[in-house]
């Protein structure tokens, strides 16, 4: 081996140079669902499809995004995470490809199947490997990764907004779809697996297993149950709000009112969406940092809190440009912290050597909650939007009463069993 290739293959497994191939690799697919809402009403008004039956496309793509990360995950922590990245940049760039050539229903749909599984691919890779790479810091490792996901879009939103005014939306899907496909190919190269000795985790001041739980064991637990059902509350409207956004502002005709900030004169939509995912990403961080100081679930009450207050907020002054955008932003930014916080207790909980597994197959939620956003769509023709946010805002407020007084007492007597070496309740040993 030259010493060119040593000194490579030495850089390449420093673990922040894996966690931040990975922030890029998320950053690729952030458009697939953040960027969508940008295209929903131009598609309408060239096809007339309705935005219930578009936003189906969305819905398909979050679904099958999410509930093929378990299988993903699988071949990650057997294989290494180089060639289910590699698969996945070459379907995110041919989606957006179908995408811009699809001229019913069913091409769309067909699009957002091959979307879903490329950005699960990613997703599902770069975050299993960030929880392996990091296992003593699992919630901010977690949360820089989720935030290339959660910001990623930001950089590009008015790019893609003013090429699809320009040019069209086709135009938009076509140069975007192969130059994030690209980005993505070429990241791949560079992903390598993490080492054995950087896991299990050490006794610290969290709540963490000494034991490395595989997927079977996992899913007969009451602990993955109680984290799959909050992750579903929570994230179901958070998806509404990324997906219906864009119909929101304008059916509270704010949409194409002028804000000025920062010496820019932004639509007030082009502003929240902006603002929206750069406090996203910004607040998975964060979190995660939070939560490796005083615990997953103290940090959990406290942001499913906040999001039911700002959910609310938006129902009830969101008719103003400056508050829509204020307070979509406020929701935004402790919202995403799921996407680290979730997984980092995945990881606390069952080990580190299934990590993209077992946190693939709580990453299904997400999947469940989809089936949610065209229902928000038909509960807001039927009741306006109000409505649609005050059931938001009741998931969040449960999520939250279940992080603090359900989950840790249940987390606390699952990890003493571990400690003791006993068969957690209602787990019945392998064989």
């Amino acid at each position: 081996m030259t010493t060119e290739t040593t000194e490579n293959n030495g850089l390449l497994t420093n673990k922040w140079i894996q966690l931040s191939v990975g922030l890029v690799c998320m950053a690729m697919i952030a458009n697939l669902q953040y960027g969508w809402t940008l295209f929903v009403d131009p598609i309408d008004a060239k096809h007339g499809w309705g935005r219930a039956a578009i936003q189906i496309a969305f819905s398909v793509f979050v679904f099958t995004e999410t509930w093929l990360v378990p299988v993903e995950g699988w071949f990650v922590d057997r294989y290494g995470p180089q060639v289910v990245v590699l698969v996945g940049s070459l379907l995110v760039g041919a989606s957006w490809v179908i995408d811009s050539m699809a001229s019913s229903l069913a091409v769309l749909y067909t699009a957002a199947v091959v979307a879903g599984i490329g950005a699960g691919c990613v997703y599902g890779t770069c975050v299993g490997n960030a929880l392996k790479w990091f296992p003593h810091q699992r919630g901010l490792a977690a949360g820089i990764t989720a935030a290339g996901f959660g910001a990623g879009a930001a950089a590009t939103v008015i790019p893609i907004a003013n090429m699809i005014a320009s040019a069209g939306y086709e135009h938009a899907f076509l140069v975007f779809g192969i130059g994030q496909g690209a980005v993505i190919f070429l990241m791949s190269f560079f992903l390598r697996k993490a080492p054995k000795t950087a896991g299990p985790a050490r006794k610290s001041g969290l709540m963490q297993t000494k034991v490395d739980h595989p997927p079977g064991r996992v899913i007969r637990t009451p602990v993955f149950w109680l984290l799959y059902v909050m992750f579903v509350m929570v994230a179901s409207g958070g998806l509404m709000a990324a997906a219906q956004i864009a119909p929101i502002a304008h059916d509270f005709h704010v949409a194409e009112s002028p804000i000025a900030l920062f010496g820019m004169v932004l639509p007030a939509l082009t502003l929240a969406i902006s603002l929206d995912r750069v406090l996203d990403g910004a607040g998975r961080p964060f979190f995660g940092w939070v939560s490796d100081r005083i615990g997953r679930e103290n940090t959990m009450f406290i942001a499913f809190g906040t999001a039911a207050v700002a959910i609310i907020l938006v129902t009830q002054l969101g008719r103003s440009p400056v508050l829509f955008v204020a307070f979509t932003a406020l929701f935004f930014c402790v919202f995403g912290e799921i996407y680290s916080l979730f997984p980092a207790t995945a990881g606390d909980t069952f080990g580190s050597k299934f990590a993209a597994t077992n946190a693939g197959m709580l990453y299904t939620a997400k999947g469940t909650a989809a089936l949610l956003v065209p229902v928000s769509s038909l509960i807001a023709a039927h009741f306006g939007w109000a409505a649609v946010f005050y059931i938001a805002a009741s998931f969040n407020l449960v999520a939250a009463i279940l992080a603090l007084f359900v989950l840790k007492p249940l987390r606390a007597t699952f990890l003493q069993a571990d400690d003791y070496g006993i068969q957690a309740v209602g787990v019945t040993a392998d064989r």
